[in-house]
């Protein structure tokens, strides 16, 4: 089964696969890209990512937001979805967001790619792209973070755990960021409630 990371981004410039690779580079890490026949490094829809030793990690896909397509579509569908989750204040935040959004990048992991000699050369590749398009993050069964990359809409399982940096607006319309526990209910009611959970770390 697969699993969806996306880059909402408000700018939508051409990302050379080189930039890529040398970033890549620079964190020791070896990767291949594969390509359509009709399509370039410097201008390209759709790539496959692959490890040095050719097994297919993920495949990137960069889906333009116009009038119609499948950018279209996603975004269309976000905004219906987020309302039914909380924080109230960051489904607000994100639907006025969503306004801003020209391109959206959806990463296709397979479950070779999270493995932990692999999740490296796909986060690599998220950030570099994250980077060129001053956006946002999304990921199944997480939910959407804000441009600085802190979680900010419970769209987590029930059994969610472990430590998790977030942000909710405070009266000033400004984030303010921390480190929550996911398993402590307290800390999930005050998450949702759009207030920073007593007991998290704040985060600067």
């Amino acid at each position: 089964m697969s699993y969806y990371i996306r880059i909402l981004g408000t700018q939508d410039p051409d990302i050379h696969l080189d930039d890529i690779s040398e970033e890549l580079d620079a964190e020791a890490l070896s990767a291949q890209f594969g390509v359509l026949k009709n399509e370039k490094p410097e201008k390209w829809s759709v790539f496959e990512l692959k490890n040095e030793k050719g097994k297919l990690l993920a495949t990137v896909e960069r889906n333009p937001v116009t009038t119609e397509g499948i950018g279209r579509e996603e975004l269309d569908e976000f905004k219906q979805t987020i309302l039914e989750f909380q924080p109230a204040s960051a489904a607000k935040w994100l639907h006025e967001f969503f306004d801003r959004v020209k391109v959206i990048y959806a990463i296709e992991l397979l479950p070779i790619g999270l493995e932990a000699e692999n999740y490296h050369i796909i986060t690599t590749t998220q950030g570099i792209i994250w980077d060129h398009v001053n956006g946002i993050l999304q990921a199944d069964e997480e939910g959407f973070t804000n441009e600085e990359g802190y979680h900010i809409l419970w769209q987590f399982p029930d059994d969610a755990d472990g430590e998790w940096n977030c942000a909710v607006l405070n009266a000033e319309g400004k984030w303010e960021n921390f480190n929550m526990d996911l398993a402590d209910e307290q800390q999930r009611s005050a998450f949702k409630a759009g207030k920073v959970p007593e007991g998290a770390k704040k985060v600067k």
